[in-house]
């Protein structure tokens, strides 16, 4: 709730009481944006929901809670609508006051958090030996993003990459590579990742029909799992050539990330099992030592146990996710666990959460969130893969997606018969490639699936990145053009005066309300509805209010809702992960 929601929040609430009395203390007054902006900016819906405990009519409770309503600083007189709603118009002065008071702030208005707490977001995890592929593209972007909504909110927090570098999948692909690639296991970059990957999908075919070789795969995870020291050096090589692969994508996307993979909790297993075994929550079930859970069943419809130690002694992911999640607790003090992963995991997650709070190491003032997300789709409907039917690979998709913007650039300056150097072509078609990928993303709700079109996602017209980046670039076109240096313009009182001011003012007035939501919702969507709608919101100002022809003072005051603008458009792609341009 951004502040002047707050206050009047506030002031509702003494009116409610010194109109009906201190039993009311307390009673939520409904308060909430006006659904129709000519009735006003917010109302309050309280006096429809009092009508029974009080006896009386809304529109009368409303008329006694407006006469107690002290609202002058913040609004016009309250005005009573319908059958009771409390409609509350905000003053011009003040909105003209609060842009005033944000022109010097570089958070805009938006407060830092008064005590920060620790805050992990586990995000991409790709696989060692293999590619990351257009299934890493979501928990990447939408976890990068929540960690800078988080960071900037001023909390504390720790950007986890729990990769899988570590299980049978290294004995078999090192004992595949010690028979037809053995210089792999001693020589650094002796194969590419293509290689690499095409040899770990022969290892895996070879695995799954031959027992022998099944046998020889396991007996290196047990040399692996006991330092032998040749295993170990291959094992070693495998991941610093994967690490450098991934290093790419995250360079390309500005991704920073702290890599702890699951080798890091592989000596904390065997404690995990010791001490659930002690809490009495252990059962034997065909070897395999599980805990059952509640509201978990098979097909059967028996109960559906969570296995932490396989019938051979092995560990699965499930105890890798227990041990990291009590190291994350005890160790790392964290006090907010977040974890981006696929919606299909989310059944694993309630499971192992639910475990380690009967295990009794989830402390009160811990949360644990599972942040799932949906498909990548082509434009078929159907999952995203590439004509050949096999998975995009990330950095593919993202090299096509620079390529089109550059072709779409070139095109553009043709028309427009301007000359640019090759520098700038191929740094504006980086930034917008880029942009439009993660912005296509983000701006769908999380929770759906959502279909991957190239075309759509650089339109230079709708809720896209490249539209918001050319909002961006205008605002700077107006400084260029008046020789406008907008850190220079100081600060100049705000006057608002046509319409399409006012609803500009009033949505720049929003984002603290909006970043808020986001932190607590973790749904970067509202963010990016907000900047459309303020993309939107100054394209109208814009069109239809003199700026640099505009008589003083109030040709200074629409330069400063340009800076305001702008510097919300940047502050809020920043948070998305995207860069902004000053000329495209």
């Amino acid at each position: 709730m951004n502040a002047t929601q707050e206050k009047l929040k506030e002031q509702v609430q003494q009116a409610l009481v010194a109109a009906f009395g201190a039993d009311l203390a307390g009673v939520d007054p409904i308060l909430v944006p006006a659904s129709n902006p000519k009735f006003g900016d917010y109302q309050a819906n309280v006096a429809l929901s009092l009508s029974k405990k009080l006896g009386k009519q809304p529109r009368a409770i409303a008329g006694a809670i407006a006469l107690k309503l002290d609202v002058s600083e913040i609004c016009e007189p309250p005005e009573i609508a319908g059958p009771g709603f409390i409609n509350l118009k905000l003053k011009t002065a003040y909105l003209e006051a609060q842009l005033n008071a944000i022109q010097a702030d570089p958070r805009l208005g938006v407060p830092a958090a008064k005590t920060p707490k620790r805050e992990i977001v586990d995000f991409s995890s790709p696989n060692i030996a293999k590619e990351m592929h257009v299934g890493h593209l979501r928990s990447t972007i939408i976890g990068d993003s929540i960690a800078r909504i988080l960071e900037f909110q001023g909390q504390d927090v720790l950007r986890l990459n729990h990769v899988g570098d570590w299980g049978t999948q290294f004995g078999m692909l090192i004992a595949y590579l010690r028979e037809v690639y053995p210089d792999a296991l001693t020589t650094a970059n002796a194969l590419d990742i293509g290689d690499l990957v095409s040899l770990y999908r022969k290892a895996k075919l070879r695995f799954d029909t031959d027992e022998a070789f099944q046998e020889t795969a396991r007996q290196e995870v047990v040399r692996l799992q006991a330092g032998a020291e040749d295993t170990l050096h291959a094992w070693k090589l495998l991941c610093e050539q994967s690490r450098r692969e991934f290093q790419v994508i995250y360079e390309l996307l500005d991704i920073k990330l702290t890599e702890r993979g699951e080798s890091f909790y592989n000596p904390l297993l065997s404690g995990v099992v010791e001490d659930l075994d002690k809490s009495g929550l252990l059962v034997e079930n065909q070897g395999a030592k599980c805990v059952f859970l509640e509201g978990f069943t098979n097909r059967e419809g028996e109960p559906l146990p969570l296995i932490v130690q396989k019938s051979d002694g092995g560990y699965n992911y499930a105890t890798t996710d227990l041990a990291s999640l009590r190291y994350r607790i005890q160790q790392d003090q964290a006090k907010r666990i977040i974890y981006v992963t696929d919606a299909g995991q989310g059944n694993h997650f309630a499971q192992f959460f639910q475990v380690a709070r009967k295990a009794g190491w989830i402390p009160d003032d811990v949360e644990l969130v599972h942040v799932p997300f949906g498909l990548v789709l082509g434009e078929d409907g159907k999952k995203f893969k590439t004509r050949s039917g096999d998975t995009v690979r990330l950095r593919d998709l993202l090299d096509e997606a620079v390529s089109r913007a550059h072709t779409d650039l070139k095109t553009r300056l043709e028309k427009e018969e301007r000359q640019e150097t090759e520098e700038f072509i191929n740094e504006v078609a980086r930034v917008v490639g880029i942009s439009a990928v993660k912005y296509a993303d983000l701006s769908q709700n999380r929770t759906s699936n959502y279909i991957f079109s190239y075309d759509k996602m650089l339109d230079l017209k709708g809720n896209t990145a490249p539209y918001m980046l050319y909002v961006y670039a205008r605002i700077y076109g107006i400084s260029r053009k008046g020789d406008i240096n907008f850190k220079e313009l100081g600060n100049n009182a705000v006057l608002l005066q046509h319409e399409t001011e006012l609803a500009l003012a009033k949505y720049l007035l929003q984002l603290d309300e909006v970043i808020s939501s986001v932190e607590q919702d973790l749904l970067p969507n509202r963010l990016c509805e907000y900047l459309f709608e303020l993309s939107q919101k100054f394209n109208q100002f814009y069109d239809r209010c003199p700026i640099l022809q505009a008589e003083e003072p109030q040709r200074t005051s629409r330069l400063v809702l340009c800076d305001l603008t702008a510097r919300t458009l940047k502050l809020g792609l920043s948070l998305l992960g995207i860069q902004v341009l000053e000329r495209m």
